[in-house]
């Protein structure tokens, strides 16, 4: 099966399919990995110390792949300055940067006379033309059935793929739901050009910063078994359903601002459950689609099946 769309152009891989960004969890092991299966893994930049860190995990890929990847800037993440950081990757000559939230117009300029590909993920259509004006190479459209940071309205991924390609010429990238072979094509069908996956990659044995009772709980649980927090703060985000979480629902319905929040909902309560495994603690990141996963594989055996399980698809259309 012939798997050239123009993200593949794009970006010099050979499946459609991206790793997300993935805070705290996103390092070298899983960024080549992905890459050297066929498709882009990322660096998580804006979970690390400081530059000289992303540097080093930018040149730990560079040993474990000779294949193209990209590094992740979370830029609404607690507010911190990301130039220097950018700075690391540019002259790193990373080949893409992907951004999730904020406004990634400085990001864009920095980037300006580069020949960094720019990809940024977005919730909403009046989001996907913006980051089109402003030069993306593509969007990444995430739905609200996905892990981690969402749209603030509630707009499934079957409604907004459609929505989005019909609205800009650059290539989309489905994201939200998706976890196997079936979501991969289903997301082509739509009009997407390629998938972006990040629950699903936390569950593969090169993901080796998640803790095993992280994965476990992702194996075992199912898509009722996650719940949005952060709505009253503009920031809707889905996590697993844990007491971390009902504490914060319940200051959110009593009108608790971001002061009583912010200690529940910061990085080190995420890494206390993901890194730690300590899961009344803090909170993980988690999408619905952990309904659909039942195993933790290496991801050169995730990929081999989402594609057998693609081409069969494809074989049965064809008849």
């Amino acid at each position: 099966m012939n798997w050239k769309t123009r993200i593949t152009d794009t970006l010099n891989i050979h499946y459609p399919i991206i790793q997300g960004g993935l805070a705290y969890l996103a390092y070298s092991e899983l960024a080549a990995a992905v890459s050297n299966a066929g498709g882009l893994g990322q660096i998580t930049a804006m979970s690390l110390d400081n530059p000289e860190q992303l540097r080093e995990e930018i040149r730990q890929v560079k040993k474990l792949t000779n294949k193209p990847f990209g590094v992740n800037f979370a830029i609404g993440q607690h507010g911190r300055p990301f130039s220097d950081f950018l700075r690391v990757a540019i002259d790193e000559e990373v080949p893409v940067v992907s951004m999730t939230g904020g406004n990634p117009a400085p990001i864009f300029e920095q980037l300006r006379g580069t020949p960094i590909k720019k990809l940024v993920l977005v919730a909403a259509r009046r989001q996907a033309v913006k980051a089109e004006e402003l030069g993306a190479d593509a969007v990444m459209v995430v739905g609200q059935e996905g892990g981690g940071h969402l749209g603030r309205e509630d707009v499934g991924t079957m409604v907004l793929i459609p929505q989005v390609v019909d609205a800009v010429s650059i290539p989309v990238i489905a994201s939200g739901g998706i976890g196997d072979g079936r979501g991969l094509m289903a997301a082509l069908s739509l009009g997407a050009e390629g998938i972006e996956m990040g629950t699903r990659f936390i569950a593969t044995k090169e993901c080796v910063h998640a803790h095993d009772v992280y994965k476990k709980m992702l194996v075992e649980g199912t898509e009722s078994d996650t719940v949005v927090i952060k709505r009253t703060l503009g920031t809707p985000a889905r996590v697993l359903t844990n007491s971390w979480a009902d504490n914060i629902l319940e200051i959110e319905k009593n009108n608790g601002g971001y002061e009583q929040l912010k200690d529940l909902i910061s990085g080190k309560a995420n890494v206390r459950y993901i890194h730690n495994g300590a899961v009344n603690e803090g909170f993980a990141w988690a999408g619905q689609v952990m309904g659909l996963i039942k195993d933790v594989p290496t991801v050169d055996e995730l990929f081999n099946r989402m594609i057998k399980d693609a081409e069969q698809i494809r074989e049965k259309w064809g008849k």
